[in-house]
């Protein structure tokens, strides 16, 4: 027996919200731990680079592989592009930061 269209409907939108809900707080998290690290030196081992750098790639790839749902509004696509900006900006901010340090 197959779900009817609306529900399958709710149960896509449920899971984008999450899904962006989710990038964002990666966003947010991994942006606090990069402006902490501006006045931590000591914090910012080949190591951390390494990792810091390779989630930013991770989150980049994600953002940009995101085929928007065709049902979507311009919420949706807003927060897409507002997370890509960010991104770019997190990768700004970490180059400051591995330049100060190497």
């Amino acid at each position: 027996m197959s779900m009817p269209r609306n529900e399958i409907g709710s149960e896509m939108e449920t899971a984008w919200g999450v899904f962006a809900q989710s990038l964002e707080k990666s966003i947010r998290l991994l942006d606090a731990d990069i402006k902490e690290a501006k006045y931590m030196a000591s914090k910012c081992t080949d190591e951390w680079c390494s990792a810091t750098e390779h989630v930013i790639d991770e989150l980049n790839n994600a953002l940009f592989s995101i085929s928007e749902p065709r049902w979507s509004d311009a919420a949706v696509s807003n927060k897409i592009k507002e997370l890509k900006h960010r991104v770019h900006d997190l990768y700004a901010n970490y180059n400051i930061v591995y330049r100060s340090v190497h």
